[in-house]
């Protein structure tokens, strides 16, 4: 019964903040009212952006109401009011989230005064239920009732202000516009690198190399003892530019990778990285069917990355590394205990992290307050 009381008390509550939610709405369309006729006469055209962000953050009052009774979040999917005012305006009237939000305003006038309905749900409630549950030992039936009332509320609200098929379409296409170019700019970024460490690099030490074998050449006639000295070097310079090679090959896949597996890789990274690293493995990361090569790449570049940035800026001796294989694909978290406070502005790579899980589009997470502990999980979809 106590179990009983205390869920309709919170559909009770819920459904309270519904009808303050509906009460300002009455009283915001008067505003909206006044910003119709204002627009039509010209004058007040410039309030037309404005009033439509004012019902966004209505609805979007209602979207997280009705997140916390369900717990299932409703998306929002909004064109930028951005620009010039004739841009706005144009944006305001194609924008079929305005539409969505007005056609929900106009039914919540109606159906968001369900809390009227639980006054007299309450005092019959307690004396029938009481009587039911207490003396009879049977299931309550009239508060539930006051939960069903919530559940209509939230069920309501989001047929009525979840986006359309072609906005979420539209927000989708933008968010992948971005995450190409973003890919673009990070795949300049690394064909440059590529090309910087082999002219700055290997291409100076087989050119050394050349210059070296043509001297001794030269002096093989002559000065025998000469040559075998250049010729010396010259391996010598052959296996530093072979050095450097493979230091640019594991810049673009590396080959412990296809070795030792993502899990063994990793090991190596924490083992090389000059703190005290643990690696957790709670998923069968390397068992069965393995990742694409490309998702693999990311998640230790990531790792890389990452536990680079703690050993640089946390002032931690340890950072931990735990990988997960999940349903939809592959999870890295990666945390030390530092000082915290990780800027993507500030160059730490955290932008190059972003870029590179957005190009396979997956999702990052930085938790990084003042004082630390920073987190840095990332999630790679793929199909096992």
């Amino acid at each position: 019964m106590w179990k009983t009381v205390r869920q309709a008390a919170r559909a009770t509550a819920q459904l309270t903040k519904a009808a303050v939610l509906a009460l300002g709405s009455y009283i915001f369309i008067t505003v909206l009212l006044f910003t119709a006729a204002a627009t039509v006469a010209v004058v007040g055209a410039a309030l037309l952006p404005e009033t439509v962000l004012l019902v966004r953050r209505i609805a979007g009052v209602k979207r997280r109401q009705a997140a916390v009774w369900t717990g299932r979040e409703i998306p929002e999917a909004y064109l930028p009011l951005t620009g010039p005012l004739r841009e706005r305006l144009r944006t305001t009237v194609r924008d079929p989230g305005t539409l969505r939000d007005l056609r929900w305003m106009v039914a919540y006038y109606g159906y968001g005064w369900l809390v009227c309905l639980v006054l007299p749900l309450w005092p019959v409630g307690l004396v029938v239920d009481g009587v039911r549950c207490g003396l009879m030992g049977r299931e309550a039936v009239v508060l539930p009732l006051i939960s069903r009332l919530a559940d209509l509320d939230a069920r309501w609200s989001r047929f009525l202000l979840k986006p359309s098929p072609k906005a979420l379409l539209a927000e989708r296409v933008e968010e992948l516009t971005e995450t190409r170019a973003g890919a673009v700019a990070a795949h300049g970024a690394e064909l440059r690198r590529i090309e910087r460490d082999l002219h700055d690099g290997t291409q100076a030490r087989l050119v050394a190399l050349s210059m070296r074998i043509g001297l001794a050449k030269r002096a093989y006639d002559h000065d025998p003892e000469g040559s075998r000295r250049l010729l010396d070097d010259a391996q010598d310079q052959a296996e530093e530019a072979l050095t450097e090679l493979r230091h640019v090959v594991r810049g673009i896949h590396p080959p412990i990778l296809t070795d030792r597996g993502l899990a063994g890789a990793v090991r190596a990274l924490a083992a090389s990285s000059g703190l005290e690293v643990t690696v957790l493995v709670d998923g069968p990361v390397d068992d069965g069917p393995r990742a694409p090569a490309a998702v693999e790449a990311a998640v230790y570049f990531v790792v890389a990355e990452a536990l680079t940035n703690a050993a640089k800026h946390s002032g931690s001796p340890r950072a931990s590394v735990q990988l997960d294989r999940v349903s939809a694909g592959v999870r890295a978290v990666v945390w030390d205990e530092g000082l915290g406070g990780a800027d993507e502005a500030g160059g730490s790579g955290l932008l190059g992290i972003r870029r590179r899980v957005a190009a396979l589009d997956g999702i990052v997470t930085v938790t990084s307050p003042v004082g630390g502990p920073t987190m840095i999980a990332v999630e790679l979809p793929c199909v096992w």
